[in-house]
């Protein structure tokens, strides 16, 4: 399990002493040990057009970008869950029925006449909690798609509060060899099993971090085994995978704030994820990031890691991974505001896009120290592509995100705290802000992070 020193986003597994942590959104002003257990979802009911061998599946937005989900269907008769999308993970898990209150739609492995059981067990362990279950096959369809025997995790105890009750688990993206389950994710077993017109998936995700807050929104689509033109412009340019297939691993090239460029530093590999909110650097170069903007400040205590700068400012951020210089746009560099009980400061203050991993992540090789999440992918159309092994990213077509105004206003909270304890009672001046979830041991040697 990886220091308690060190905040973090929701990566995925991977063997022996690896170890990045990863992060989820929910209240700025929140202390951040009582924000380190996953975050609140909601379902997604939206229908998927399919073409040929190719789908484009609707997804939803997640509390103002705080992650994206999808209906996954599993057994026979097929029955609907809400799960996280997340290219940072490689293992399928869902509830089930005999994990008492776990989630609000929970899988009845009783009702597949599919459904088959390892018989052996498996528990994760999280900083905030841990998941039980058993090692099973099912029958698993999305967007149209169908693989027979694929291996899931059917979960049989969670500690409380570890996931919201209206989110049923994850569908992992990444690649076999980080599966703790040694599995063959869905996407590559569709890939392996030619079911796919490209060997590729793509991911076109909206923005609603500046609006009100809201439970779930429309969030955009994955495209199974294709892309949708109509979603990018320009040609997609690919980068090949930095080292042998693990996670969708790039190595960060270039970086520049408020037109500034700031060393990337030597350890530049970057894990890039769907499932994480946020964008986390190494140390010290989260701390030059920082340095570049006027009135930005380190945080302490409980929120140690993180930065915030004042509200009134624009955060322009560009980024490259050996070809083109992305823009992530200021909204999305803004995550709401930080209570000045936090701060310390009488200038409203809001936290930042961009935090620090710490000083050390883990060793080995396909170790990331970046963890590149929404807050980036939200500004591109993204490709994750399995022969030849790349991620691409094109330009988006005018007006495919939606809210584009920089500066995150102080809005008045509708969202409600649900059956989630991490959340409490709304706030009257918050936007969004950060949920760190910390780095978790798995049995046999094996650490996931959610």
């Amino acid at each position: 399990m990886i220091s308690l020193l060190f905040v973090a986003v929701a990566l995925l597994p991977f063997t022996l002493a690896a170890s990045p942590a990863r992060c989820r959104r929910s209240q700025a002003n929140r202390p951040v040990k009582a924000l380190r257990a996953k975050y609140g979802y909601q379902p997604t009911n939206a229908p998927y057009s399919k073409r040929a061998n190719t789908a484009t599946i609707p997804i939803t937005d997640e509390e103002n970008d705080s992650s994206y989900s999808g209906v996954v269907s599993i057994g026979t008769p097929a029955q609907d869950f809400n799960l996280i999308l997340d290219t940072g993970s490689s293992d399928l898990w869902v509830a089930t029925s005999s994990c008492s209150s776990c989630a609000s739609t929970e899988f009845i492995t009783t009702k597949s006449s599919t459904y088959q059981s390892s018989g052996s067990s498996l528990q994760i362990t999280y900083g905030s909690g841990s998941v039980k279950g058993t090692p099973s096959q099912d029958t698993v369809s999305f967007g149209g798609f169908t693989i027979t025997q694929q291996e899931l995790l059917a979960a049989s105890s969670l500690t409380s509060g570890l996931l919201d009750s209206v989110l049923s688990g994850i569908m992992g993206l990444g690649f076999n060899t980080i599966s703790a389950l040694n599995a063959t994710p869905f996407w590559q077993a569709l890939y392996n099993a030619n079911q796919l017109s490209e060997p590729l998936f793509s991911f076109y995700l909206e923005r609603y971090i500046n609006q009100a807050a809201m439970d779930t929104a429309p969030g955009g689509t994955l495209t199974l085994g294709g892309t949708n033109s109509s979603l990018y412009q320009g040609s997609i340019e690919y980068m090949s995978l930095a080292g042998s297939p693990s996670y969708w691993l790039l190595d960060v090239n270039s970086l520049s704030v408020q037109s500034k460029t700031v060393s990337v530093g030597s350890s530049t590999l970057a894990a890039i994820d769907t499932g994480t909110t946020l964008i986390a650097a190494p140390n010290t170069v989260a701390a030059d990031v920082w340095a570049q903007v006027t009135g930005s400040m380190a945080l302490t205590g409980e929120y140690e890691g993180l930065y915030a700068f004042p509200c009134t400012t624009d955060v322009t951020v560009t980024i490259s991974f050996g070809g083109s210089a992305w823009t992530i746009n200021p909204a999305d560099m803004n995550i709401g505001p930080v209570d000045s009980s936090v701060s310390g400061s009488t200038t409203e203050m809001c936290a930042g896009g961009i935090f620090d991993i710490g000083t050390s992540v883990g060793s080995g090789s396909n170790v990331p120290t970046w963890i590149v999440g929404d807050t980036f992918l939200k500004n591109v159309y993204s490709v994750f592509r399995a022969n030849p092994a790349a991620v691409g990213f094109a330009q988006l077509t005018n007006g495919a995100s939606p809210s584009t105004s920089g500066t995150s206003s102080q809005v008045s909270s509708t969202a409600t705290s649900s059956s989630n304890p991490l959340l409490g009672s709304a706030s009257t001046n918050t936007n969004i802000a950060v949920t760190l979830t910390l780095l978790a041991s798995v049995t046999a040697c094996f650490t996931l992070l959610l």
